[in-house]
């Protein structure tokens, strides 16, 4: 009887071990990724951000499979990033173009040598840059 009691709990306490060890697997988020194709360098696509602002992972990798790796994302970012966005959309299209990590981030980059050549407005939204992109 005893040696029962003894198997049963160390069958409970390897499922239970097994139980944090996958959600722990589940948890994980890759790091920042640049998606590439655009003439700025790419859009920088931090995993981590959405994920502490609720977002699962499937909505935007709708064809993976739990037992699968990612799959590149299969909708547009602005499919959630609207105007009626939370922070709204100036606020991030600001943390984009002055992000220290962005490859085109300087002021002249945008500004000054937008001016010179001839334009009168400075990009003001991520398709202003980024028209190649699934963006």
């Amino acid at each position: 009887m005893k040696r029962r009691v003894v198997l049963l709990a160390a069958a409970v306490a390897v499922l239970f071990a097994a139980g944090i060890v996958l959600q722990a697997q589940a948890q994980k988020v890759p790091g920042p990724v640049i998606l590439k194709g655009s003439p700025m360098g790419g859009v920088r696509l931090d995993h981590k951000t959405h994920q502490e602002a609720g977002i699962k992972c499937d909505s935007c990798h709708h064809a993976s499979k739990p037992d699968v790796p990612m799959k590149a994302a299969n909708q547009k970012c602005s499919d959630c990033h609207t105007k009626a966005a939370k922070p709204p959309m100036k606020t991030m299209y600001r943390a984009a173009f002055h992000d220290p990590m962005a490859k085109s981030g300087t002021c002249v980059t945008c500004h000054l040598d937008n001016l010179k050549k001839g334009n009168k407005k400075v990009p003001t939204k991520c398709n202003d840059c980024h028209k190649k992109e699934n963006v």
